[in-house]
């Protein structure tokens, strides 16, 4: 999928033109700190989230078009945002991050994806790391819709984290956008150290 041209084109359909309503919720009922890595952050709205509450974060995605959309709308974060393949991620984000907060990364991958996601995840958060990820989980999608997003079970989300990662919290948050309202899970995922 080319997702420059998506951007290009203006197709960004997952857009709200806000950041997340539970990733908004749960940092403001939990402090973290530290380094955060935005991955497929898009237009940044995530990331000047977590900047408001005190994370150090940066915002990557493999679009340069999402990027310099992203540094438009939020110019004075302009320099955390940028340019990178999540799934081969640059020698200076290895270990670096503290926390990695997700939101419609994994659901635009397609299923055959989703390992080399978590291969990103394993080489970008440190051990002791907290994911703190907003999945979209219902699996069923508009007639004739194939996706993306691709919705993922819980169970399919389980198993992709099974191994090295523990599970901190897990709730379908009571805060969505009126599209996504029962349709996302919040959880929680700590890497073993």
């Amino acid at each position: 999928m080319d997702w420059d041209e998506i951007y290009r084109k203006g197709e960004v359909f997952w857009n709200k033109g806000a950041p997340s309503p539970p990733m908004m919720q749960y940092l403001e009922q939990h402090k973290l700190s530290g380094r955060a890595l935005v991955p497929g952050c898009g237009h940044g709205h995530e990331v000047a989230l977590a900047v408001a509450h005190g994370l150090d974060a940066i915002g990557l995605d493999i679009a340069p078009t999402g990027i310099a959309e992203a540094q438009a709308l939020y110019p004075k974060l302009a320099k955390r945002f940028i340019t990178g393949d999540m799934f081969k991620p640059a020698a200076e984000l290895r270990g670096a991050f503290d926390v990695v907060l997700e939101h419609t990364c994994l659901s635009g991958l397609a299923p055959t994806l989703r390992a080399d996601y978590r291969g990103g995840i394993d080489l970008t958060l440190k051990p002791g790391g907290l994911l703190v990820g907003v999945w979209f989980i219902n699996p069923d999608l508009d007639p004739g819709d194939e996706g993306p997003p691709f919705p993922l079970s819980v169970f399919d989300l389980t198993a992709l984290f099974a191994d090295g990662y523990e599970i901190v919290e897990d709730y379908v948050p009571d805060a969505a956008f009126e599209t996504r309202v029962g349709r996302e899970r919040l959880r929680v995922l700590r890497r073993k150290t």
